[in-house]
């Protein structure tokens, strides 16, 4: 099969188009034939040699763990040719993924296959977020980086909760976040003062996702650690004290909140589909920390 993956860590050029052997399911895992695959920071930290503590590294090693595509070797629960999306640990990047049959989800008709291959991560980390910092009506909650893939998860997420949301992006990306619900802040110099002109009664949880001076501008606004989750300062969260995800994702989280995306009960900006070849070109664009929604591999 084909796959983007690399044989050594490094920078975005590592990541080729290789000739891989296909895998196969055993028993309780379903094959799928990969339609799209979402990229995210957590696949370039990857490639550029990070490797999560509850997971081995294989090089050469593919990427993502987000996925959409058609069942091919199945399950009695999973037949073969259901359409699915879904979620690993690694391996996303290639024409065939094997996960266990209890990690995809029955993809709904009307949900394209380059929405639902980015869908699976921004929302089930906005989810377990949320969960985390126990938000719910009358919070005020500060969305930093608003308007990337979790950032729009977590603001339409945090309304439906019944809560408030500021959401710091970009000046071009006002009415985009605006848009989502939430009230929109450029960020840079001066956030704490212009988050308190906007919140007079204070904010009360923040999801950080772009660290530095984000996530300060959080510790000064927000007077119970605990209500503060950072999704990038990882070594910062003991230091601070700070929330941390509890949970795993699960494909009955993911199948209410692709139901929520299905019925029209909320909004996912796909920003720019790349082939597979691409991939590394995918790597340089996610990497600049800039853009709006999500970036998805189109698999053929």
């Amino acid at each position: 099969m084909r796959a983007a993956a690399f044989a050594e860590p490094g920078p975005p050029d590592v990541l080729t188009l290789l000739e891989l052997p296909e895998p196969q399911a055993g028993p309780g895992e379903v094959r799928v034939r990969v339609k799209a695959a979402g990229v995210q920071p957590f696949d370039a930290g990857l490639r550029r040699g990070w490797v999560p503590p509850y997971a081995t590294v294989t090089l050469p090693q593919i990427p993502g763990n987000e996925f959409a595509g058609v069942v091919d070797q199945g399950t009695p629960e999973v037949p073969v040719g259901t359409e699915v999306l879904g979620f690993s640990v690694f391996n996303a990047y290639a024409q065939y993924v094997v996960v266990p049959a209890g990690q995809v989800t029955p993809k709904p008709a009307n949900v394209s296959w380059e929405v639902a291959g980015g869908f699976t991560a921004g929302w089930q980390t906005a989810r377990l977020a949320l969960s985390a910092l126990h938000v719910g009506p009358g919070d005020t909650v500060l969305v930093n980086a608003a308007a990337g893939a979790t950032g729009t998860a977590g603001v339409q997420l945090a309304r439906l909760l019944g809560a408030s949301v500021i959401g710091t992006a970009s000046e071009s990306n006002q009415d985009y976040v605006r848009s989502l619900g939430a009230i929109p802040v450029v960020y840079g110099e001066g956030l704490a003062d212009r988050v308190r002109a906007l919140a007079p009664e204070g904010v009360t949880a923040a999801i950080d996702g772009a660290g530095g001076a984000a996530l300060e501008t959080s510790l000064e606004l927000v007077a119970d650690r605990k209500r503060i989750l950072t999704l990038v300062a990882h070594d910062r969260i003991e230091e601070l004290g700070l929330a941390s995800i509890q949970g795993r994702r699960s494909a009955e989280a993911l199948a209410e909140l692709i139901g929520l995306y299905a019925a029209g009960t909320t909004s996912w900006l796909v920003r720019r589909v790349y082939p597979l070849a691409d991939a590394a070109e995918a790597h340089r664009e996610i990497e600049t920390g800039h853009g709006r929604g999500k970036i998805v591999l189109a698999i053929d």
